[in-house]
Order: structure tokens, then sequence, then C-alpha cells
């Protein structure tokens, strides 16, 4: 039983804090920065922006007018795929009918939308965003500049929370959401100067449309499974931190443990999808995978395993006794948090909910 603790203990601390120690002292000793050569007007690649959405008409004149704000010497080529949307979406962007592609499909999921979008792209880089998001200006001439690296085959930008850019918070769920992706930026910013990233940021990233392959229908998460199977081409897929977008985080913790559980799942899902992955030869970021991702995967095992292991060693000695009562303080504290994030959802009235909007949309403004 000794051995599961120590062996579980350290592996847990070798995912959150040894892998990233690693991580940070090989980048530096062995980075690979992308090649960018100043580029002429005819050599910047075309761009197409697919964008797959479900009843977003509310939402998507001003995503379009974002994009089509953007600085780039080409002109854009736009596409939004209607996944069976219900909310008359066609009408709410027919006063853009001239600068964008419209695809009207019935329902089938995000995949065999952006499917359709890459299929009718015409650019050789495809950008891909969500109608919630914003970019910031010079976004997509940011993603585009790494392109004239030929060992380049995607890039992904910064997704920036409302908490980072205002210095405010929400809730606890904010807080939390926001330290902890700002830790996964730090990890996707060295993995990309080791080699390549292990996935995108869902709201901006590009590749070119040479490398792109059709997701299956039930693909959950193709930030991760497109990006990946650059990597697998040989490729590599950069971190962009010059190409921003704008988003909230989740509005409590029922929704971020949504959100939390697709993720897993869709790790998973790859696995089977790709299991390519697991080969050293042939996935050039092999150790990276199996660190950050497989990890992630195994980390709940490992602390259900110190748990159970320090139940059964506490009586012999203190460092297990202290080690069983650490975990105890935390998982209460979890919880307690958690109830208390849901009393302060459940006893915010309509008008509380009206006046946290409002106050959003002024920060965001």
């Amino acid at each position: 039983m000794e051995t599961v603790f120590w062996a579980s203990s350290l592996f847990v601390l070798y995912v959150y804090a040894g892998y990233p120690l690693l991580l940070g002292l090989w980048s530096r000793a062995a980075g690979r920065p992308s090649r960018r050569a100043p580029h002429t007007a005819q050599s910047w690649p075309t761009l197409s922006v697919v964008i797959a959405a479900r009843n977003e008409a509310h939402r998507l004149p001003r995503r379009i007018n974002n994009l089509l704000e953007q600085s780039y010497p080409h002109p854009i080529e736009i596409i939004v795929v209607s996944d069976g949307s219900t909310d008359g979406t066609r009408d709410a962007i027919a006063p853009f009918s001239e600068r964008v592609r419209f695809i009207d499909l019935p329902r089938g999921g995000k995949p065999r939308a952006l499917n359709a979008g890459v299929a009718a792209a015409h650019g050789d880089v495809i950008v891909f965003a969500d109608a919630r998001q914003r970019f910031a200006p010079g976004a997509l001439q940011a993603l585009a500049s790494n392109f004239d690296d030929p060992a380049i085959g995607g890039a992904t930008g910064e997704l920036i929370l409302d908490g980072e850019l205002h210095g405010v918070s929400e809730s606890t769920v904010a807080d939390g959401v926001g330290l902890y992706w700002k830790y996964e930026k730090w990890m996707r910013r060295h993995e990309s100067r080791l080699w390549s990233t292990l996935g995108a940021t869902g709201a901006i990233y590009a590749m070119r449309r040479s490398l792109w392959r059709p997701l299956p229908p039930e693909t959950l998460l193709d930030d991760v499974l497109a990006p990946m199977r650059v990597v697998l081409a040989g490729k590599r897929v950069v971190f962009e931190e010059r190409a921003r977008a704008f988003d909230r985080v989740a509005a409590n913790g029922a929704a971020e443990s949504r959100r939390k559980t697709r993720t897993l799942a869709g790790n998973y899902q790859i696995l089977a999808l790709e299991p390519r992955l697991l080969i050293p030869v042939v996935n050039p970021v092999w150790i990276q995978y199996l660190s950050h991702k497989l990890g992630r995967l195994v980390t709940p095992w490992a602390l259900l395993a110190v748990l159970a292991s320090s139940v059964a060693l506490a009586p012999q000695g203190w460092p297990y006794a202290m080690a069983l009562l650490l975990q105890l303080c935390f998982y209460s504290l979890a919880i307690f948090g958690g109830v208390l994030e849901s009393k302060h959802r459940m006893g915010a009235g309509p008008a509380e909910e009206l006046e946290r909007a409002a106050s959003s949309r002024r920060q965001r403004s």
C-alpha cells in the first residue's frame, strides 16, 4: 500500500509540477522559433474564415463586422455554416450577403458543419472561429504570419477571458478558471517553442487547408483532433500570442463542470480515433502528449489511489495521517465552495441577473 501511495503521489506531482518544470527548461535549451520572412502583398496566404453556428442570429452580425474590420492584404473569405438553426440565422446575415457565404445544413453537429465549411473554402489557410467571441485588431494577420515557415501547419491564438482583460471577476468559478487558463497558456507557449502545442483554442486557430482531414461526426474536440492530425503529419502547430480573441468565463460551476466533462470525454475519444498518438516514432510530441494529455486523464484515478492508500496507512505513521487530513480539508473546502456558489446562483433574482449581465456588457465595451 505504501508503494501505491508514493507512486500515485509522485505521478500527480510530476503531471502538475514536474512536467511544467521540465518543459520550461527544455524549451529554453532547445526551443525552435518559427521563421518569419518579410511579407509582400503577394506572399501572404489567402484566408477563409469558417464559423459553425447553431441559433446564433443575435451574435453573428457583430461577429461578421468584427471580421470585416480586420486588416489583411487580401480579401477574407467568410463562410457561415448553420447547423440546423431555427432562429432566423439566414435573415441575420442577409445584409452581408456580398461578403459572406452562407451554408444551411440540417442539424448534424459541429463536426459536420466544419467539414462542409472547409469543403467550400478556397483559402490557402483556414481560420476557425466561433460566433460568441471577437478578435483583436490584427489577429488574422498575426496568425497568417506563421505560415511563411513551411514546417508550420497550424497556429492557435490566445484567448483572453473577461477577468484577465478587466482585472475583475464575477464569481469564484471565474477566479479558478482564470488561474487555470493562465497555467494552460504557459504550457502551450513552451510546448510551442519546443515543437508544437497539443491542441488549439477553439475560438481562434488556423491550419493549412491541404492538411485538413474531415472530422468524424461524433468528434467532441475538433480543436484538439484537427491540430494533432497536423502534428502527426509532421508539421508544427504554434502558439501565436499576438492573435487574440476575447470571451467570458463559464457563468457558474455547473457550466464549467459540463465543459470539463466534455473535455475529458473528448480526450479519451481522440485516443480511440488516433491511436497513432501512442507510438513514439509516429508522434513527434510523444513525451509531451503522455505527460500533458494522458497524464491529466490518469490523474483522477491517481488521486483516488492516494486517498484510499492514505486511509489504510494513516494509523501507521504521521506522514500518512497528515496526507489524509490535508486531502479531507481540500475536498471539504471544494464541496463547501460548490455549495456556496450554487446558493449564490439560486438566490440571485431576475433583477440581479439582469444587472450582472449589464455590468458584463459594460466591461466588454
